[in-house]
């Protein structure tokens, strides 16, 4: 998504990294001053698990693994479509199929991969993750001419599970060690804080091995992924937690669908988590082509890793919105993040406007994001019973592969759908998330309990 393929005219302030820089900086440096002056604070402060040596140990250990982890996710994201534009010369509407293979084996496999992953260990899936992206980045290295259907095939897979096996085995093994659970709002933010910040590293890094690799053999975009794989199987297999459900995969099975099904709460949560994962997947596919249309020239290469850059204030702005010096419940928090980002989205979709204020739209949105993100996990970890995290996050991506596969086929090969009816559509979601929030603070707070303890 950051591959500069073509040299653009017109060009972001350096100013605006600045501003980014400071103001995520000064987030996250003026926080513990205002948490220890209010009341609240000093209340929840005392005996805090932060302060805790072993807690920090745990912490840190979580961030780096998925933070490297995220490394490996984005530097895909940004070598897949250089090699689709450039490399192979895939045309648009071959690009649209490849991308459509990769989503409908999400929506068939990756569904149900989170049922597994809570019944036989996160772990295990985790390293997954890492030796699909090794078994890629060898086929790519060895293969002359590599089927990038296949990569898209597995990279989705890899994708699905990068987004529940890693945060649902934190929140196990956060749980098992007795940590606090508002000690969670930390880690939830630096996670998310984090996973921008190596997004950016991987473009640095696909793009420095892409101008590199025609003097070198030994510097590419594969050979770096193989690397980082290897590491992180290293790392995972260091790690001796394992969080396997207590009972078996088919008691497991019908217990989780036995929950869910009879948990209001867990199916607006659900559905609030589609609808943002489908309308983030919109803006990443469309981004580009909004502000190319009609001929404008801008450099790609320099906006992505300041919309990723805007997502990483935004996540700093989590642990305000919690603090107590707004008195909101997370609900009401989601809700007006949720139409926030359904505001911004329609007016994209709604006129034409001029480079720089689009580019102000997209980084608005992607702090929004960053705020929901953390705020979402948040709340999955006050509805959602541990044993069934990942397996209601893997499940709530059916719907959104579905309307992603339903937008690349329509709009990417068909061309039946124009690009602001697309990001209607995402807005749409963004609205459609807002009001699972307002009817999930209707149904009022309800502690979930552990199915086996009943």
């Amino acid at each position: 998504m950051g591959v500069v393929i073509e040299t653009q005219v017109w060009q972001l302030n350096p100013t605006v990294f600045l501003f980014l820089f400071l103001a995520s900086f000064l987030s996250i440096f003026l926080f513990p001053h205002s948490k220890t002056t209010s009341s609240l604070s000093d209340h929840s402060s005392v005996s805090s698990p932060s302060s805790s040596a072993s807690f920090l140990h745990f912490q840190r250990k979580f961030i780096f693994l998925y933070s490297l982890s995220s490394v490996l996710e984005g530097l895909w994201l940004v070598n897949g479509e250089y090699e689709m534009v450039n490399a192979s010369g895939l045309t648009k509407q071959q690009v649209a199929m490849v991308l459509s293979a990769g989503c409908l084996a999400s929506l068939i496999f990756a569904s149900f991969l989170g049922i597994f992953s809570d019944a036989l260990g996160h772990k295990k899936f985790c390293l997954l993750f890492s030796i699909l992206h090794l078994i890629i980045g060898v086929w790519n290295t060895l293969a002359a001419h590599p089927a990038l259907w296949l990569a898209s095939i597995c990279l989705s897979i890899a994708s699905s599970i990068f987004s529940f096996s890693f945060e649902a085995w934190m929140v196990v093994e956060h749980d098992k060690q007795g940590y606090r659970q508002d000690a969670l709002n930390e880690t939830f933010w630096l996670l998310s804080f984090s996973e921008s910040a190596s997004m950016i590293g991987s473009q640095v890094l696909a793009n420095w091995a892409i101008n590199h690799s025609p003097v070198s053999s030994f510097v590419s975009p594969s050979i770096i992924s193989v690397l980082l794989a290897v590491v992180n199987i290293a790392f995972i297999m260091k790690t001796n937690t394992e969080s396997p459900s207590k009972g078996k995969l088919k008691e497991h099975r019908a217990a989780f669908f036995a929950y869910i099904f009879r948990d209001k709460r867990i199916w607006f949560l659900g559905c609030a988590q589609a609808c943002l994962h489908f309308s983030v997947a919109v803006f990443w596919l469309l981004w580009a082509p909004t502000l190319v249309a009609d001929g404008r020239e801008v450099q790609l290469g320099l906006i992505y890793p300041c919309l990723l850059g805007a997502r990483m204030l935004g996540s700093t702005a989590f642990p305000w919105s919690l603090s107590g010096l707004l008195s909101l419940r997370i609900e009401d928090c989601l809700l007006y993040e949720f139409i926030s980002a359904g505001v911004i989205v329609s007016i994209i979709a709604y006129d034409y406007q001029e480079i720089g204020v689009f580019i102000t739209l997209f980084c608005l949105f992607q702090a929004v994001v960053g705020l929901i993100l953390p705020t979402l996990a948040r709340l999955r970890s006050m509805v959602v019973p541990n044993e069934f995290r990942a397996g209601m996050e893997s499940l709530s991506l059916a719907p959104a592969n579905a309307a992603i596969l339903f937008v690349l086929v329509q709009g990417g090969f068909y061309r039946g759908v124009n690009n602001s009816t697309i990001l209607f559509i995402g807005a749409l979601g963004l609205f459609l998330a807002a009001g699972c929030m307002h009817m999930l603070k209707t149904l009022g707070k309800q502690p979930h309990q552990s199915w086996h303890k009943r």
